[in-house]
């Protein structure tokens, strides 16, 4: 409906906004202070990149309710990956938050979610611009493995402050006797970060051969 579509469209245009003004501003910081702005890349725009990631929360709602028909099971890997990572891992961990790995991993996902989002506006609109879809549905290929990476180094520099101050690891008194080791948790987690990996890749070609394909891409030029 006109409602929905509007309201997707105002979605897609805040989360353009956000990450566009995140984007903008790590490129002006490198360009003004050089390697010296990578160290307080978190301190500079973690604020609106947790409200950004917060609010892709809505995306999965967004699917479950049938207002967006992409596929439910590839964008809740991804939209929790980033949150585990943003707000376990990083948040959590002050030391951490000064890695040059944390910069890395935010260029990546403003890059992605810049083109995304501008893409999803127009096409709300009913705008197909070629280029910008080739470069929505095939950016994303080389990238995504890219941030993966990003995030599991981000969570291996991050065990040892886990380790040494105990950070969500609780152990529970007699006569339980039973204790959670989070980085014992997060080691896990690594393995399930790349086998959900190959899962969005394979699915992230299939997005790329539905919109890209022949027919797919005359019929948006007419």
């Amino acid at each position: 409906s006109f409602t929905m579509n509007t309201y997707l469209f105002v979605y897609d245009l805040m989360q353009f906004c956000g990450h566009s003004w995140i984007f903008t501003n790590m490129i002006i910081r490198f360009m003004s202070f050089g390697k010296d702005s990578l160290a307080d890349t978190f301190y500079s725009i973690g604020l609106v990149m947790r409200l950004c990631q917060l609010l892709s929360v809505l995306e999965i709602l967004h699917i479950l309710i049938g207002i967006d028909k992409s596929r439910l099971f590839p964008r809740f890997l991804q939209i929790t990956e980033r949150i585990i990572v943003l707000f376990v891992v990083i948040n959590s961990q002050e030391e951490v938050q000064g890695k040059y790995v944390v910069c890395v991993l935010f260029f990546l996902w403003n890059l992605l979610d810049v083109v995304r989002y501008t893409y999803n506006m127009l096409a709300r609109t009913g705008i197909y611009y070629l280029p910008l879809t080739w470069l929505n549905f095939s950016l994303c290929i080389p990238l995504y493995p890219l941030s993966v990476l990003a995030k599991a180094f981000a969570i291996c520099v991050s065990l040892p402050y886990f380790e040494s101050l105990g950070t969500y690891s609780i152990k529970l008194p007699f006569p339980f006797a039973f204790s959670i080791y989070f980085p014992y948790i997060l080691k896990i987690y690594l393995l399930v970060l790349f086998i959900g990996m190959c899962f969005i890749i394979q699915n992230l070609f299939s997005e790329r051969r539905a919109h890209l394909g022949t027919g797919n891409i005359k019929k948006k030029r007419s």
